[in-house]
């Protein structure tokens, strides 16, 4: 699993350098966002990744899948995929190609829990609060979890902040207990 992962990181950092070096980076996100769309389904990628077809064959079914929507020198790293068997990795070099391009970017997700929807200017406030606190750009992925009874748990990269009602008791029962009668 690790070798597959380092795997996919080297062709998303070659695709990566090249975008920069071209001055291309939307011509390379788009690419992989029509990628991931056309190609990722698993009949697709049964047949893309199939040995027993012959590459040329699986370039020509790409191809036509990708139609004109895809560029020259990105189809070439999808047709290098196919060429070395590697093609089953796709979904982790677009995972890996879309973190290098938020990191350069200064992007940072975040994932937001709150016991029921969040309006949009609850939404506006909170990514403004998290830009301010982290000095970075927030994408916010938002879930529902009744059980936290109120309150919202905002994960950032490895820090959890966590505001919920839920929380708040556990860490009121934890005081509970530790005070010596």
């Amino acid at each position: 699993m690790a070798v597959a992962r380092s795997t996919a990181r080297r062709y998303a950092e070659a695709a990566f350098e090249i975008a920069e070096r071209d001055d291309s980076m939307e011509a390379w996100l788009a690419a992989m966002t029509t990628a991931e769309q056309r190609l990722t389904g698993p009949d697709v990628m049964r047949l893309l990744s199939n040995p027993a077809v012959p590459a040329g064959s699986r370039i020509e079914v790409l191809d036509r899948v990708l139609a004109d929507d895809v560029g020259r020198v990105q189809r070439n790293l999808l047709a290098l995929l196919v060429r070395r068997g590697r093609f089953e990795q796709l979904p982790a070099v677009i995972r890996e190609f879309t973190r290098l391009y938020r990191e350069r970017e200064g992007i940072v997700e975040a994932d937001v829990t709150a016991s029921a929807a969040l309006d949009e200017s609850e939404l506006e406030a909170l990514r403004a609060r998290l830009e301010t606190m982290t000095g970075k750009r927030i994408e916010l992925r938002q879930t529902t979890d009744p059980a936290l009874l109120g309150g919202i748990q905002v994960r950032v990269g490895d820090q959890l902040i966590d505001g919920s009602v839920r929380g708040r008791l556990e860490r009121l029962r934890t005081d509970l207990a530790n005070i010596a009668i």
